[in-house]
């Protein structure tokens, strides 16, 4: 080769383009000595639901993988401030995403407290592991995972983290929750920073800005140790969240965070099927939970809660709680009440005295009247409370009941009425996943507000916590049981004052629910496997009345053959539920 080619050769060797380049481990940034000084590395914490691994802590990108990776099951670790999140992303792009979250910072040197409090609202530091136990109870309430109670405890007693809780002042209720890590104590963070995690409301009982309360609160308690800022993630589509944030002084800021695609997050990174954010709550939970376990999922009525989940070649379709597993005959037996009362006292299931009316034929109905002195008037067919009278004490008042039942149904049913708590159990294929109390809707005085007033502001409470599906009506039911108490829709009841305005405890009319499954008597629970034996049905809701859950003494009062599961969370009820449709996915 002459040496006028090797030159060529040689100038043309330097001037070939560069290799493509590849993702590595580290930022193409590395962190100043101004970001690290001072600070502790790799550090992550332990919140009880997950763990905080804070990025801007590691110096090398593939440790914050590994530290993700470590993530447990059932589990969401959250991954702050990293560095180039789309380099770490990239190190792993089948198992991170970047939360589709908005990070907002309020600026605690600038920040200016609330000149009055809070009405109704009482925000303190947690006290005791009941405490614990009613944040995790907010959590359930609210669809987010679950803490360790006895991490979280521990926690509580370092200056790390903060724990509030904010209590209604008429009740005494635990209503609210929000917790704050303390970044300077976590890791010796330079910029003096905190951030603010967890908030959560009771969607049923809390009053009016509970969540600000909270917030402020939080707030202040890091501005008086001189903390610099207070950062918070946010979903990009809350607004009422993001609404109250911009309120206190929040602004947006630039960090982000990475998570691992865990079947938890998986509506955040995967698009979820045509119709989904249609479906009401009790749908939705059925739709989410098939989603996690990798079954399809085709809304094919959203309006009805109507799927069509499928798993290697086999489909099921479900309406909310309901699926083709029950069988027709089973669902025409919890569907008239008189055959269902047939069904279980043969079986030994003990149930109120009752007797059939008519529009010309009250003379059965009038006889059971005079024999218990109150009873309960009902149509023999039919949902949701509609048409149903309680408390029914004379002659006139049995008429009118039976005329509005006959509206709904043309058999009535009338029964004694037996005192106690409404209880409900959900039996999954014959055994008792869970069991809670219903309670009549009721309202509680501010002293300033009349009966109607507070209805019409607890209904709306009710409505939004349910998606729509509960709301206390302002009808003649109402005004009577109001009136019942001697009351009236103008009266303004004392602050902390209770008044129940609803006689059934159906949740449709605004009642509440309240779990009891740890408590439940085991001859009440064997009670509910043989009624859901005798009626051959694969998952129900049976409704009790007993004087306490903790005692034998239960009469039965009517199987639903689609109860509402997302009721009773945390309890299992949707897992058993799948559970029961495609066993082979069981956890």
């Amino acid at each position: 080769m002459s040496s006028a080619f090797r030159r060529l050769a040689g100038h043309r060797a330097q001037r070939m383009p560069d290799p493509l380049p590849q993702f590595t481990s580290s930022s193409w940034q590395r962190p100043s000595q101004h970001q690290l000084r001072g600070m502790d590395a790799d550090v992550v914490l332990d919140l009880g639901w997950g763990r905080l691994v804070f990025g801007n802590t590691f110096d090398e990108q593939r440790g914050i993988v590994d530290a993700l990776r470590a993530e447990e099951t059932g589990r969401r670790d959250i991954c702050v401030y990293p560095r180039d999140p789309q380099v770490l992303v990239g190190l792993a792009p089948d198992e991170l995403f970047v939360d589709p979250s908005y990070t907002y910072r309020l600026d605690l040197h600038r920040y200016r407290p609330r000149r009055d409090s809070v009405r109704d609202v009482f925000v303190r530091t947690v006290t005791s592991p009941h405490d614990v136990a009613q944040i995790n109870r907010l959590y359930a309430q609210n669809g987010m995972v679950l803490a360790d109670e006895l991490t979280v405890w521990r926690n509580h007693r370092t200056r790390v983290y903060t724990h509030l809780v904010a209590e209604d002042t008429r009740t005494g209720a635990v209503v609210g929750t929000v917790t704050g890590v303390d970044h300077v104590r976590a890791f010796g963070d330079p910029e003096q920073g905190t951030s603010l995690w967890c908030l959560a409301v009771d969607p049923q009982a809390a009053p009016p800005g509970v969540g600000e309360a909270l917030v402020r609160l939080l707030a202040e308690r890091y501005a008086a140790r001189g903390r610099a800022y207070l950062d918070l993630s946010v979903l990009h589509d809350n607004t009422a969240a993001i609404t109250l944030y911009r309120k206190l002084g929040f602004r947006p800021a630039p960090a982000v965070c990475v998570k691992r695609k865990n079947p938890i997050n998986r509506p955040l990174f995967a698009g979820g099927p045509p119709g989904l954010d249609e479906l009401n709550p009790y749908a939705r939970v059925v739709a989410d939970e098939a989603l996690r376990r990798g079954i399809r999922v085709e809304v094919t009525d959203p309006a009805w809660g109507e799927l069509r989940l499928t798993h290697r070649g086999r489909s099921l379709v479900t309406r909310e709680s309901l699926s083709e597993l029950t069988s027709a005959v089973a669902m025409s037996r919890c569907d008239d009440k008189r055959v269902t009362r047939r069904i279980l006292e043969r079986a030994g299931v003990r149930v109120p005295r009752g007797a059939v009316a008519a529009a010309d034929d009250l003379a059965s109905a009038t006889e059971l009247l005079a024999e218990c002195g109150r009873v309960v008037v009902k149509p023999a067919r039919g949902e949701q409370g509609r048409g149903i009278t309680v408390g029914v004490d004379s002659p006139d008042a049995l008429a009118t009941a039976v005329d509005l039942a006959l509206g709904f149904c043309p058999d009535v049913l009338v029964e004694e009425l037996v005192a106690g708590d409404d209880l409900r159990v959900v039996v999954i294929d014959h055994e008792v996943v869970a069991a809670a109390v219903r309670r009549p809707a009721e309202v509680v005085g501010d002293g300033e507000q009349d009966v109607a007033a507070l209805i019409r502001s607890t209904s709306r409470r009710r409505e939004r916590a349910t998606g729509g599906e509960s709301q206390i009506p302002l009808d003649d039911a109402t005004a009577e049981v109001v009136a019942a108490a001697g009351r009236s829709m103008d009266d303004v009841l004392p602050r902390g004052a209770r008044l129940q305005v609803r006689r059934t405890a159906n949740l449709h009319t605004g009642g509440t629910i309240q779990d009891v499954t740890d408590r439940l008597h085991p001859d009440i629970a064997e009670a509910a496997v043989r009624a859901s034996r005798a009626i051959d049905i694969p998952l129900t809701g049976l409704d009790f009345m007993v004087p306490d859950v903790e005692g034998p003494e239960h009469v039965f009062i009517e199987a639903n053959e689609r109860p509402g599961l997302a009721n009773h969370e945390p309890r299992p009820t949707v897992e058993r539920f799948v559970d029961l449709l495609f066993p082979e996915t069981r956890r």
